[in-house]
C-alpha cells in the first residue's frame, strides 16, 4: 500500500531567519571541516596554502560562534518552534538535535581555547583581531587539538545522520519533513503555532 504524500500547511514551515541560520550553520560546519581536513591531509607544509587555510578556518570559526549565538537567542525568543515528531523517530530526532547543539557549543569553545593556548590572536579576514587571553602552552595545545578533532568528526557524523534521516522522511515516509527546511514561510503569511521546546 502506497504512502500518501501530505502537503505541509503554512504553520508547519520555519520562519525565514530560522531557515537561513540553519543553512548558514550547516555551510560553516562543512567549510570548517573541509579546510582543516585539507591542510592536514592534502596540502604540503608550504608558506602559502597552509597558512591561508588556517587563517580562513579561524575566521570561519569566529563567524560560526556569532551565528550560533544569534541562532540560540532567536530560538528562545522569536523563532518558530514546530510541534515535535511522535514516537521513536521523534525521540531520536530530538536527541540528535540536542547533541548537535551541545557539540557545536563545545567545538566553538575548544576552537577559542586552542588558538589562545597557542598564544595567538584571532584574525577575522584581516578586518579585526581578538587578542589571546592565554599564554603558549604546548601540552594544553595537544590535548585541546585532539578534542577539537574528535568533536569535529562526531559533528560531521551526526550531521550526516541528520541528512540521511531527512532524506528517509522525504523519499520513504513521504511526510515532507525535509520540505520545511527547503522553503521558508514568511511570518506575514501565517500565524505562528504554539511554541514548544523542540529544536530545529
Amino acid at each position: 500500500m502506497a504512502i500518501e504524500k501530505r502537503t505541509l500547511t503554512t504553520q508547519e514551515y520555519y520562519d525565514p531567519l530560522t531557515f537561513w541560520l540553519h543553512w548558514l550553520t550547516a555551510a560553516l560546519v562543512v567549510l570548517l571541516f573541509g579546510t582543516a581536513f585539507a591542510w592536514n591531509n592534502w596540502l604540503p607544509h608550504d608558506h602559502f596554502w597552509r597558512p591561508l587555510l588556517q587563517s580562513t578556518h579561524v575566521s570561519l570559526g569566529i563567524l560560526l560562534a556569532a551565528v550560533f549565538i544569534v541562532r540560540a537567542i532567536w530560538r528562545f525568543t522569536g523563532g518558530r518552534n514546530l510541534p515535535p515528531e511522535l514516537g521513536i523517530m521523534g525521540i531520536l530526532s530530538q536527541v540528535m538535535y540536542l547533541l548537535l547543539y551541545l557539540l557545536l557549543a563545545i567545538q566553538v569553545g575548544l576552537g577559542f581555547l586552542l588558538r589562545w593556548s597557542q598564544g595567538e590572536a584571532f584574525q577575522f579576514f584581516g578586518l579585526f583581531s581578538i587578542p589571546s587571553l592565554l599564554g603558549p602552552n604546548k601540552s594544553m595545545v595537544r590535548l585541546i587539538e585532539n578534542l577539537h578533532n574528535y568533536a569535529a568528526w562526531v559533528i560531521i557524523a551526526l550531521a550526516a545522520g541528520h541528512t540521511l534521516a531527512a532524506l528517509f522522511h522525504h523519499y520513504v515516509l513521504r511526510d515532507q519533513i525535509l520540505g520545511r527546511m527547503l522553503h521558508p514561510i514568511s511570518p506575514a503569511t501565517a500565524t505562528p503555532p504554539a511554541r514548544s521546546s523542540t529544536l530545529d
